[in-house]
């Protein structure tokens, strides 16, 4: 049996590495890692490889940047020949980037079987990229892998057939419980005894001169109580830059690789962020998350979790924090099947296809 996988930018990568070891594991499943490139930095990209212990890639389309619709095209273009060449019986795709809804496409359109890892989360919110990614990928999906029982809910009512879905759990935990000792073991120089670890990028919160402006205010009074740091995406980084913006004393660092930014992360005493990776990674880790979103397709970090939405709201994320400082955070659990073994049951459920 050959097995497709189809990663491009660096959630994907966290995804697939548990996926590839498991299947591995079978002696009858061979495995082809397509990158698409559609992030494209080194420090994005090439350590993240290393760190999750991901082979180099059989292929790499080199998309690079570009618009939405030119990089979805670009991607069905170049990935087109690779499924003719390479004529997999099933093609994984993982979460919810531009390289994921390109890829059911093109296979849809060839008659190639698509699973989806991390299918049926739902923001309902349509003007995120992300959403539509989300909502195509689903439909055209043969295998839907699910990591919580919302995501069975959502494709259940938008018509999908049961027998396409199968609850796993939550694979990007598999990678993180594996480096978890290793992020513990990093010894990180510099760091303050309390701070708040932040990351932002998505286009709502940081193309908008104004808006970034207002979330930058926003950070310099959190750094009044408590240090921040914050890995700027290179998106970030750039739209600060290119609007004046002054991040005064805010800790602005390069993007980390997986461990390191985990080691911060594990020794946060909040986090700030508008990911949706991070918000699964805090309600594992039982860290106080503060959403700067108004609204998540992972409604179980708030059901179960620790995260709690603040959206752009000032004096929101000012009496959160509070409630952080006095020791009043949020006290979440872990949600089933979070618990390490998801790329496993995904190898099984693909291994039994072939029976």
């Amino acid at each position: 049996m050959n097995v497709l996988h189809v990663v491009g930018a660096r959630p994907n990568f966290m995804k697939v590495a548990p996926v590839l070891a498991a299947l591995q594991r079978h002696k009858n499943i061979a495995q082809i890692l397509v990158h698409t490139g559609q992030h494209y930095d080194v420090s994005m990209s090439d350590i993240f490889f290393e760190q999750l212990g991901i082979p180099a890639p059989d292929v790499n389309l080199a998309v690079g940047s570009g618009s939405h619709a030119r990089q979805t095209a670009d991607i069905m273009v170049r990935l087109e020949p690779v499924l003719l060449e390479r004529k997999p019986d099933i093609v994984l795709v993982y979460g919810d980037v531009n390289s994921t809804v390109a890829t059911a496409l093109a296979c849809a359109k060839l008659g190639i079987r698509v699973g989806h890892v991390e299918a049926g989360l739902r923001s309902f919110d349509r003007t995120m990229p992300e959403e539509i990614n989300r909502l195509v990928t689903d439909q055209l999906a043969d295998l839907l892998f699910t990591p919580s029982e919302d995501g069975d809910r959502n494709l259940l009512r938008e018509g999908i057939a049961a027998d396409k879905i199968f609850r796993v759990g939550n694979v990007m935990i598999d990678s993180l419980v594996r480096l978890l000792p290793t992020a513990r073991a990093r010894k990180l120089a510099d760091l303050p005894d309390r701070y708040a670890l932040v990351t932002l990028h998505r286009p709502a919160n940081v193309d908008d001169c104004a808006i970034l402006r207002g979330i930058l205010e926003s950070l310099l009074e959190v750094s009044r109580d408590l240090n921040v740091i914050f890995p700027s995406h290179p998106r970030t980084r750039h739209r600060i830059a290119d609007f004046g913006l002054d991040p005064g004393q805010l800790r602005l660092l390069d993007p980390l690789p997986y461990i390191d930014f985990l080691a911060l992360q594990i020794r946060a005493t909040a986090v700030i962020t508008d990911s949706g990776g991070i918000q699964e990674e805090t309600t594992y880790l039982g860290i106080p998350c503060l959403t700067m979103r108004e609204n998540t397709e992972r409604p179980i970090t708030i059901s179960m979790g620790t995260n709690v939405l603040v959206g752009r709201d000032r004096e929101k994320l000012r009496s959160e924090l509070a409630n952080i400082l006095r020791g009043n955070a949020r006290k979440g659990s872990i949600p089933p099947l979070w618990d390490g073994r998801t790329g496993e049951r995904i190898a099984e459920i693909i291994v039994q296809q072939e029976r």
